[in-house]
C-alpha cells in the first residue's frame, strides 16, 4: 500500500514541500529508514541523523525544516501527531481483513452477529450477546452473557468480558484485559468479611483503548463508566463505580480506588495511587508515583507521595529537602551558641 507525499500531507493535516508525487509505502526511524519510507523528527538531538537518513521524506516542524536539506518534507506544528496519523493510515490499510467464525469457537445460538464479524479459535460468546458490524474477537476470548460490542471494536487474544458489559465502537482491548470482574466490596462482621454483591455493569464509550492485563471492575450498584476517547495503559486497576471522563489518558501500574471520579482531558502518569471517593477535575495532571489522597481542582498539576500537593509547592519543598542536612547542622550550631 503506497501513497503520494501530497496525499499523506492531507492525512496528516499538514503541508508538504518537494515532490508531491513521491511514493511512500511505510514509516520508519531516521536511522533505519530506506527509500520509499517516511520518517519523523521531533527532538533536535536527532538533527544529525537527517544528513544520513535513507528516508524519501521526513515529517518535522517549520523551524527544523528550515535547517534541513532534504527535499521532500511534511511540515507540521505537531510532527508527532502527523506521524501518528500517517502511521495509522499505513497500519489500517495493510492490516488483513478477517471475518467468519472459527470452527473451535463456541457461539450461543441467540447471539446476534453483525456483518464481517470475526471470532477466533476457542473464543466463547455467551447468550444474548450483540456484536456489531466489523467486530473482531481474538482467540481465547470469553464474552459473557448479555454483552454488547460496538462497530469495529477489537478484542485481542484472551480478553475476558464478564456478563452484561457494554463496549462502544472502534475500541481496542489488549490481551489479558478483564472487564467486569467483581469490585472489592466486603462488610466486616466481627472480624469476618461478608461479600457485598456487585450488580452494576461496566460501560465503555467509543474510541477507547485498554492495555494488556488491565482490570476494570463492575459497579457495586450503579455502573463503572469509561467515557469516549479514554486511553488506559497496561496493568491498571480501575475499581468499582469509578467514572473516567472523555479523552483522559492513564499510564501503566496506576491503581484507582472505588467511586473516584476523574474528569475530561486529564493525564495520570505511571505508578500512581488514587484513593476512593474523590474528584479529579477536568484538565488535571498527576505526576508519576503520586499518591492522590484528596480531590484535585480543575487544571491543577499535583506531585508527590506524602501526600499529593500543587506541583510548584512540591518543587520548592524538594529543593529545600536537598538542603535539609545543611540546615539541620546550622540549627544545631545556633542552638549550641
Amino acid at each position: 500500500m503506497s501513497a503520494t507525499l501530497s496525499d499523506l500531507s492531507v492525512i496528516a493535516k499538514a503541508e508538504f514541500r518537494g515532490d508531491g508525487d513521491c511514493l511512500i509505502s511505510a514509516v520508519n526511524t531516521l536511522s533505519d529508514a530506506q527509500a520509499g519510507e517516511i520518517s519523523f523528527l521531533t527532538n533536535s538531538r536527532y538533527l544529525k541523523e537527517l544528513d544520513s537518513t535513507g528516508a524519501s521524506a521526513v515529517i518535522l516542524n517549520r523551524d527544523m525544516a528550515n535547517l534541513c536539506s532534504i527535499r521532500n518534507l511534511i511540515i507540521s506544528d505537531n510532527p508527532y501527531l502527523a506521524f501518528a496519523l500517517i502511521a495509522s493510515y499505513f497500519a489500517d490499510n495493510n492490516k488483513p481483513v478477517k471475518s467468519g467464525v472459527h470452527a473451535s469457537a463456541v457461539v450461543s445460538d441467540n447471539a446476534l452477529l453483525g456483518k464481517d464479524v470475526f471470532i477466533g479459535a476457542n473464543a466463547v460468546i455467551g447468550e444474548n450477546c450483540k456484536l456489531a458490524d466489523g467486530v473482531h474477537i481474538g482467540a481465547g476470548c470469553v464474552v459473557g452473557d448479555g454483552c454488547e460490542i460496538g462497530e469495529s471494536s477489537e478484542l485481542s487474544a484472551n480478553v475476558t468480558l464478564a456478563d452484561n458489559i457494554v463496549i462502544g465502537s472502534h475500541c481496542l482491548l489488549h490481551s489479558g484485559a478483564v472487564i467486569g470482574g467483581d469490585g472489592f466490596g466486603f462488610a466486616n462482621d466481627k472480624g469476618q468479611w461478608i461479600k457485598v454483591p456487585q450488580s452494576g455493569r461496566v460501560v465503555i464509550g467509543n474510541h477507547v483503548e485498554i492495555g494488556a492485563n488491565t482490570a476494570i471492575d463492575r459497579g457495586a450498584i450503579n455502573d463503572t463508566v469509561i467515557h469516549d476517547g479514554v486511553k488506559l495503559d497496561n496493568l491498571i486497576q480501575v475499581a468499582h463505580n469509578v467514572n473516567i471522563g472523555k479523552n483522559t489518558a492513564i499510564a501503566g501500574a496506576t491503581a484507582i480506588a472505588g467511586s473516584t471520579r476523574i474528569g475530561e482531558n486529564c493525564t495520570i502518569a505511571g505508578g500512581c495511587g488514587i484513593v476512593g471517593h474523590i474528584d479529579i477535575e477536568n484538565n488535571s495532571h498527576v505526576s508519576a508515583m503520586t499518591l492522590v489522597s484528596k480531590s484535585v481542582k480543575s487544571g491543577e498539576h499535583v506531585t508527590g507521595s506524602l501526600p499529593a500537593m500543587p506541583h510548584k509547592q512540591w518543587q520548592k519543598n524538594l529543593s529545600r529537602l536537598k538542603k535539609l542536612d545543611e540546615l539541620t547542622r546550622k540549627i544545631k550550631k545556633l542552638e549550641n551558641q
